[in-house]
């Protein structure tokens, strides 16, 4: 069995990359996406940090926090947002997949990928690359022509703030080596 190895750094930022199980298509309504939203905002009062960035796609979502000062936990933020979000979407919607026996003895609901992809951001560059990425992803995977036509990602707050014109991706490409962010 591989071995994870994760980099811990307190007060850190991470990317994140959380994916659904069998890349099933489950956020395709702002309802489940709210559900997420509910979610996150709820273990973030319990266990505090940044979000600085975000995209719901059908099948994925990516992530950047920021972790307070003296804390590096984000697996346990993120376990517990998977764990909140997989019980109010059962609550709401029912199992989308039926589960084997694997997952019925460690009580898994079939809603998630056990692991999650992370990144360490590095320095101001690296945090702005992977910000126009995660904004740009809806263009990438062909949801939309445009990022300000996708309503679920903080593009909408860097408008409101300045930090982009509303139709920065109009032309726009991405580095094209982001297979290595966890899709």
């Amino acid at each position: 069995m591989p071995e994870y190895r994760r980099i811990l750094y307190q007060g850190g930022t991470y990317f994140f990359t959380l994916v659904t199980y069998k890349r099933q298509k489950i956020f395709l309504s702002h309802d489940v996406s709210f559900i997420f939203y509910e979610s996150l905002e709820h273990i973030q009062r319990l266990h505090p940090f940044t979000n600085v960035a975000y995209c719901i796609m059908p099948d994925h979502i990516h992530l950047i926090w920021r972790l307070p000062e003296d804390d590096a936990n984000y697996s346990m933020r993120i376990s517990q947002i998977k764990r909140r979000f997989a019980r109010a979407f059962v609550k709401k919607y029912g199992i989308p997949v039926v589960r084997n026996m694997q997952h019925e003895k460690r009580r898994e609901l079939t809603i998630w990928q056990r692991r999650f992809w992370e990144h360490l951001i590095r320095d101001e560059a690296d945090l702005n690359q992977h910000i126009d990425y995660i904004h740009y992803n809806p263009v990438k995977h062909g949801m939309v022509d445009r990022v300000c036509d996708w309503v679920d990602s903080s593009f909408h707050r860097y408008v409101q703030e300045g930090y982009y014109d509303a139709n920065w991706s109009e032309g726009c490409k991405t580095n094209e080596k982001d297979n290595h962010y966890g899709e």
